[in-house]
Order: structure tokens, then sequence, then C-alpha cells
């Protein structure tokens, strides 16, 4: 029984190569007699280069503040009677906050006053006084002194009305500011004095923080920055530039986002930090955006001029840096290192290494070695497309890589066949 077995088994072992050997000659393709099959011109989109304007989709970063913030501060002595705010609350400008013990500074107003009035008698009386010496010295019936004393009198008299008006003035002053009023319209802080406490002039007392507008200072680069004086010099103003401010973290929801305008570029650049700065305002009328956040602001309408500019998938890496690929006259591929600039959405500027009217592989640049020879496919100019169709083939590869590492797998776990038979024997 077990030659029997032995038997079969060896004739199991020779059917199986002699199929092997079969299918190996039929997968086997013929080899030409003129030597190795030349491989087919590789089609890739092909640009011809060209100058152009490049519209740039840069950020910064940037902590926000509120241009009018006010602290409010005592400017009398008194003891604080009075709050008419509740803290976080929108006040509007002329809204009383506090009061200061008013009915003191009223008296002293009132007494103001009645100085006023008595300067205002004595001058009267000594105004009389001297026209009427006046007269008399003309008659000769007083003498040149005593006419001088009338009018030393009178001036006298009017200096005094003089130093009562500007104390009134200065009582009323203060009485104003024992009432104090919201200077600005905005969000106000928690009271750092309670009811009832003696303040000072120069106590602080609360902030007042305006949340509409907000203003958005940050630093630009200065290559950023002369090519904004530049395109604003040219295009008479910053009409077409649009600031936009983003939260980092908000996800793109309801305030996450909001639209202003650049009012401020800087003359100078910063030596410490290579950077010019630059202030946009922003309409928050919902007041969801709060100073002493960390935001983003992006300038749209902002751009790069008479640039060379290729996809951003065309650049890749080489032994001498970045590189592209160019075609010869033949049509084909030659590396060509080069500089990069910035990088404008899915654009990459190239700031040397390139002519005008070569033509760039501006396609997926897989498989491409120097000396490929090229199919050259038009460009329609759009560079997103070509980054859309880059990524969808990678994963399309990616996934079919995975289904064949799968049946790979799946194939190693069955039982070769007729191996359960023998066993079964």
């Amino acid at each position: 029984m077990r030659k029997v077995i032995h038997s079969r088994r060896a004739s199991l072992v020779t059917l199986i190569a002699a199929l092997a050997l079969t299918a190996c000659s039929q997968e086997e393709p013929e080899q030409p007699q003129g030597g190795q099959q030349e491989a087919p011109p590789h089609k890739v989109e092909v640009a011809e280069m060209a100058r152009q304007d490049i519209p740039l989709n840069k950020s910064y970063p940037s902590l926000l503040r509120s241009d009018s913030e006010v602290t409010l501060v005592a400017r009398v002595n008194g003891y604080l009677e009075e709050r008419h705010f509740e803290p976080g609350q929108m006040v509007e400008e002329g809204d009383p906050l506090y009061t200061i013990e008013p009915d003191l500074y009223q008296a002293t107003v009132n007494q103001r006053e009645a100085d006023l009035q008595s300067a205002r008698a004595e001058y009267s009386r000594a105004q009389r006084d001297a026209q009427r010496f006046e007269q008399l010295l003309n008659q000769n019936s007083v003498s040149r002194q005593q006419y001088d004393q009338a009018q030393a009198e009178q001036r006298v008299a009017q200096a005094n009305v003089a130093q009562a008006e500007a104390a009134l003035t200065s009582a009323n002053l203060d009485l104003g500011y024992a009432n104090m009023t919201a200077p600005v319209s905005g969000m106000i802080s928690l009271s750092q004095v309670n009811v009832g406490n003696f303040v000072t002039s120069g106590t602080e007392l609360a902030t007042i923080t305006p949340l509409d507008p907000l203003e958005v200072r940050f630093q630009l680069p200065q290559r950023d920055a002369f090519e904004l004086r530049r395109q604003l010099s040219e295009e008479g103003g910053a009409s077409n530039i649009v600031a936009r401010l983003t939260m980092p973290g908000q996800g793109g929801g309801s305030g996450a986002e909001l639209e202003g305008r650049l009012d401020f570029l800087g003359s100078r650049v910063d030596s410490g930090t290579s950077t010019v700065q630059a202030s946009a305002t922003f309409d928050n009328p919902e007041g969801e955006i709060l100073p002493g956040q960390f935001v983003r602001v992006r300038l749209d309408g902002l751009r790069r001029f008479n640039v060379f500019a290729v996809p951003e998938i065309a650049v890749t890496q080489g032994l001498m840096g970045p590189r592209v690929f160019v075609l010869d006259e033949n049509d084909q591929a030659r590396e060509r290192t080069v500089q990069l600039g910035d990088v404008a959405g899915p654009w990459q500027i190239i700031v040397d290494g390139l002519d005008e009217g070569d033509r760039v592989v501006v396609g997926d640049p897989a498989g491409l070695e120097p000396g490929v020879t090229i199919d050259p496919q038009a460009f329609d100019g759009n560079a997103d497309d070509i980054v859309e169709r880059v990524e969808q083939a990678e994963a399309q590869e990616q996934q079919q890589e995975a289904e064949a590492a799968s049946q790979m797998t799946e194939g190693a776990g069955q039982t070769p066949p007729g191996e359960g038979e023998e066993g079964a024997q």
C-alpha cells in the first residue's frame, strides 16, 4: 500500500512540473529579431514657459487687539457710591458707569459760582469808579495819582473775575468726573473697586473693550511687503486687497472668518526680524471674536508679477536640488535644476533655472528619467486639475496594491489541491 502512495505522489509531482513548464513557455513573449522592443513615448502634459502674474495664497499669524480699548481711571477723590452697570455687559458711549460723591463736588461748584458773582460785582464797581475818576481828572478835580489808582483797581477786579471763572470751570470738571460715563462703546470688564471704597485720582476702575471694529497688526516678510507696496502703487490703493481673518481651531463654523480691509503698510524694515508691520481692520458686529486671541490674516488679491510658475506636482528632488523636466528638440526629457520661490496654491514659482519658451513637463513626473521620450499633451492651465488627477491615481494604485496583498494572503492560507485526498488515503 505504501508503495502505491509513493508512486502516485511521484506521478503527481511530474505532472505539476510539466504543466508549469508549459505555462511558462506560453506566457513568455516572443522577442523581435531586431532586439528588445522600444517602450512607447510617455504621455504627459507639457507647458511652454511664459511669464505671468500669479495670485498668492498666504496667511500671517497675529495677536488680535482692540485699537480703542480704554482703561477707566478715577479723576477725583471720594467714596464710590454707585455702580451703574453689570460686568461683561455692552455699554454705549455716554452711559453712566460710576458715581463718586457728586454732592461734595456739586457744593464746590455752587461755591465757585458765588465767588464768580462776587468778583463780577466788584469789577462793576471798580469799572464805574475808573470812569468817574477819568471825568474828574479832565476837570482837574482829582490828582493823576488818584486816577491811576482807580484804573489799577479796575484791572485787579477784572483779573479776579477771570480767576473765579477758571475756578468754576475746574469745579464743573470735577463734578463731571464724579459722575463717570463711558468714553467709548464696548464690553466692560469686572469692576476693580467695590462700591463703598474710597478711591483716589489714578485708581483703575474697569476696562471697556470695543469689539467692533477690531484692529489686527501683523508682520509681513520684506519680500511680501515689497511686492504689496508695488501692487498698491500700480493699482492706486488697497481697494483690491481683501483681508480675511481666520480663527485656528474653529473649523469654519459661524464666526470662524471675518472680512476686512488693509489700512496700513509700514515704511521700514525691522532689522531684527526682516519684516514690515501691517495693519487691517475687521468688522465684528456679533462680537464673536475677542481681542487677545491668536489669529491668521490672509490677504486676497496679493500677487507675484511677471514670474515663471509650474504646477507644484511638476517639481521633484534631484541630486543637485529641486528639478523639473524640460523637452529637447527630440521630445526627450532633460533634467533642469531650478531655484524655487513662493508656493501660490497649486503653483510653484520658479525664481531661476527656466527661460522663456522652455517646454516643461507639468503633469505627473512619476516614472520620468532623463532621456525618456515624451508624447507631449496640451496643458489647459488648470494646476488644480493635475493635482487632483495625480491624487486619484495614487489612491487607485494604493487600493490595487492592497487588494493584491489581500489575495496573496488568502491564497497562502488555502490547502493545495489533492493534499486532503492524499491524507485521507
